[in-house]
């Protein structure tokens, strides 16, 4: 499983990068007060995971919902309650990163547990291609294995159950491992892609793997490289360049994120956000 692991900054990484850590410095030379940003990013960040996985709720409408607390007609419950979900993982990782606690197969559970909070089922595809519903497992890795199909008409598998508890073992340890030697980028892209990889639960896979990443990036004092809806056909290609083994693509794709979360801060920065 090391192959997975084994990521090359090429000259167009080590570019993005740069820029990265460039804005890092114009970021934190004008030291914010983070409150209104931080607001402002968790809104985004909800929103483009929930809709890159399905959800109906425009920005406006979670932002509404997240603030007023106020549902909209004619658009589904489990919507508004992933978008509640999602916001409330998102403040439990900034809980995480204060309390410093390490990275571990707990910490990745308690995460999904939260994001399946009240959820009672799964939609998912039968070894027939039929759509049936699987009661939820928060926090709790699957039973049964899962796959998607893939848009050239191919059946994709991913980690058989049996390994998921060694080879999440595994991810864990390799974060620790690099949190502090690579940068937090590189890390946490492959993070990502390798609990996609996995997929160790039956559903919050992807959402999960975002606020992975993003929980690393975090944790070494950048903002969450936010992966948008509008660049999910580029991001769906990109994992799967990196399940034939080219993770370059998806490393640039996350880069991009962040610079593009960076400049947002930027921007309000110099509107006058206080």
């Amino acid at each position: 499983m090391q192959k997975y692991y084994k990521i090359r900054e090429t000259r167009e990484l080590r570019s993005l990068l740069d820029t990265v850590d460039d804005l890092m410095l114009r970021i934190d030379s004008r030291k914010p007060r983070w409150a209104a940003i931080q607001e402002r990013l968790r809104i985004d960040w909800t929103y483009d995971s929930n809709a890159i996985e399905g959800s109906s709720l425009t920005r406006d409408e979670t932002l509404f919902f997240l603030r007023e607390g106020l549902t909209v007609e004619g658009k589904p419950f489990k919507d508004f309650l992933d978008a509640r979900n999602h916001a409330e993982a998102i403040d439990y990782l900034y809980e995480l990163t204060k309390e410093e606690r390490p990275l571990t197969q707990g910490v990745i559970r308690e995460l999904n547990a939260l994001l399946l909070s009240g959820v009672n089922y799964t939609e998912a595809i039968n070894e027939t291609g039929q759509k049936i519903r699987k009661p939820a497992s928060p926090g709790k890795y699957k039973t049964l294995p899962n796959h998607v199909l893939q848009p050239d008409g191919t059946i994709h598998f991913y980690t058989d159950p049996l390994h998921v508890p060694d080879e999440m073992e595994m991810l864990c340890r390799w974060i620790r491992d690099n949190l502090d030697i690579r940068h937090p980028l590189v890390t946490g892209a492959a993070a990502h892609y390798n609990m996609v990889r996995i997929h160790p639960f039956d559903d919050g896979n992807g959402r999960g793997a975002r606020i992975l990443m993003n929980l690393i990036l975090i944790k070494r004092g950048y903002p969450p490289a936010i992966i948008r809806n509008k660049d999910r056909r580029r991001y769906i290609t990109a994992l799967s360049r990196a399940d034939r083994g080219d993770m370059r693509p998806f490393l640039n794709l996350t880069a991009e994120s962040l610079i593009s979360t960076q400049k947002i801060i930027l921007k309000e920065l110099a509107a006058g956000i206080p």
